[in-house]
C-alpha cells in the first residue's frame, strides 16, 4: 500500500523548530517511499486559532522547502462531517451530555481524594452519566450548556478485548483506552474534539502512517477505539522524539521557542533551519 503521511498543526502561533522537525519527519517518510504528504490545518478551537497563523503555516513550510499533495484541509470548514460522526456514536448510545463545569469537576475530584488520573489529568467521575434520560432531555431543552462525553464502558463493550496498534519499530502494542475515562468528544466552545477530528480526517484522507511527537503517543489508545467504533481503517504509527532547548525543555510556543519566521528574518537559510531541526541532508 502506498504511504500517505500528514502534518497537522494548529494555528495558535507561529511554527518553531519543533514543528519543522515534525513536518520534515512526515514529509521525508512519504517522499522516501514515493508516497503522498498531506497538510492539514487543525483549527477547530475558534477561541485560540487565528487565520493569520494558518496562512503563516503555509508560507513557512513552503519557505522551508516542503511541498504537499492536494489541497490543504482546513478543519473548521468541515464541522458538519464531524457532527455526523458524533451522531453515529450517539445513535449507538455511546455519548451522553455532561453539564458539569470545570469547577464542578474539580470539586468532585477534590472531594473524592484519590481520584484516578489519565493522560489528560483526573478522570471524570461520571456524574452526568448517571442522570435519568428525562432529566438530561429537560436540561438540554432548557438550553443549559453541555459537553458530549464518550461512555467508555459502553464503548469498550463493543471493542475487541485485544485492541492494539502498530508502532513502527515496536510492533503490535496493546491499547488501553479506559485510561482516558469518559473522554470529551465535543463541547460548546469546541464543537468537535481533537480526538474525533484527527481520527476522522486520517480515515477520510487515506493516511496510512501517522508520524507525530512522542507526547501524543498515549492518545493512540483512544484513537484506535474510535477507529473501531466508527469502522475507520487502522493506520500505522511512528512517534518521534521532541526537540528540546539547551536546558532540556521541550520546544513550545508558550515557552517562547524561536519561530521559523524569526529565524528567517535573522538571515538563516532554509537549509540551515532544516539542519537545526535535525535534517541536515533533507
Amino acid at each position: 500500500m502506498p504511504v500517505t503521511t500528514r502534518f497537522a498543526p494548529s494555528p495558535t502561533g507561529l511554527l518553531h523548530l519543533g514543528h519543522a522537525h515534525a513536518a520534515l519527519m512526515a514529509w521525508s517518510a512519504a517522499r522516501r517511499a514515493g508516497g503522498r504528504f498531506l497538510l492539514r490545518v487543525e483549527d477547530i478551537d475558534g477561541t485560540r486559532c487565528r487565520a493569520e497563523y494558518g496562512a503563516a503555516i503555509i508560507e513557512d513550510l513552503a519557505w522551508l522547502g516542503l511541498d504537499w499533495d492536494g489541497e490543504v484541509r482546513v478543519q473548521s470548514r468541515h464541522m458538519a462531517e464531524y457532527r455526523a460522526a458524533l451522531d453515529r456514536l450517539a445513535a449507538r448510545g455511546l455519548l451522553y451530555p455532561c453539564f458539569c463545569t470545570r469547577a464542578d469537576i474539580a470539586r468532585e475530584v477534590a472531594a473524592a481524594g484519590q481520584a484516578p488520573h489519565g493522560p489528560d489529568g483526573p478522570l471524570y467521575p461520571g456524574t452526568c452519566r448517571r442522570l435519568p434520560p428525562g432529566m438530561r432531555a429537560a436540561r438540554m431543552a432548557a438550553g443549559e450548556p453541555y459537553a458530549l462525553r464518550l461512555d467508555m464502558a459502553a464503548a469498550l463493550a463493543l471493542a475487541p478485548a485485544d485492541l492494539s496498534c502498530e508502532e513502527m519499530g515496536e510492533g503490535r502494542l496493546r491499547c488501553e483506552p479506559a485510561q482516558f475515562g469518559d473522554a470529551v468528544l465535543a463541547r460548546k466552545e469546541v464543537p468537535a474534539s481533537y480526538h474525533l477530528c484527527v481520527t476522522h480526517d486520517d480515515a477520510l484522507q487515506g493516511v496510512t502512517l501517522v508520524t507525530r511527537g512522542e507526547d501524543l503517543k498515549p492518545a493512540t489508545h483512544l484513537h484506535r477505539l474510535l477507529q473501531v467504533l466508527l469502522g475507520w481503517p487502522e493506520p500505522r504509527y511512528a512517534h518521534h522524539r521532541l526537540l528540546t532547548d539547551a536546558a532540556g525543555r521541550r520546544l513550545a510556543k508558550r515557552e517562547g521557542a524561536p519561530s521559523l519566521r524569526a529565524l528567517r528574518e535573522a538571515g538563516r537559510s532554509p537549509a540551515e533551519v532544516r539542519a537545526l531541526a535535525g535534517f541536515a541532508t533533507s
